[in-house]
């Protein structure tokens, strides 16, 4: 997870989201739905974005997990999560890493992506504050969804 290989012995029944909270102590996927319809706990499975409470941690074994804490930190925040800053892309917060992720995922494939594929790459994941404006502009060019173009990343 995150770089470093890590050895769990857990009950067969336990998600990879309960995995990284109750086990590792990974704080970033958040428990919010737990049905994969939200994204708060989306996460990367071999650079993939995959819903952590959707997944047995056992599925995941042997592959390269990263929450938005193996994006970056505070002091080295990954391109990503310094545009989710800058474009006021967070409210309460607790959707923000899933579409962290989801972004850095989204833009990892296309680095200038379309409205449609805007809306099928962050489409699952969903903010009930509303703050849809500031997220599109992370991934939006000049002049689209009130973005300026200063905080694009990826593009």
């Amino acid at each position: 997870m995150n770089g470093a290989v890590r050895r769990l012995e857990v009950e067969p029944r336990v998600t990879l989201l309960d995995g990284l909270r109750d086990v590792l102590d990974t704080t970033g996927p958040k428990k919010v739905c737990d049905r994969g319809a939200c994204g708060a706990c989306t996460v990367l499975e071999d650079g993939q974005p995959i819903y952590a409470c959707s997944r047995l941690l056992i599925e995941s074994a042997g592959r390269s997990i990263t929450t938005v804490e193996g994006l970056g930190s505070p002091e080295a925040m990954h391109e990503v999560q310094r545009a989710f800053v800058e474009n006021d892309a967070q409210q309460c917060g607790y959707c923000t890493p899933g579409f962290v992720v989801a972004t850095a995922a989204l833009l990892a494939r296309n680095p200038a992506p379309g409205e449609e594929e805007i809306e099928a790459g962050l489409g699952g994941n969903f903010c009930r504050c509303g703050t849809y404006m500031g997220i599109r502009a992370v991934v939006a060019g000049p002049g689209q969804a009130g973005g300026d173009g200063g905080g694009n990343v990826g593009g």
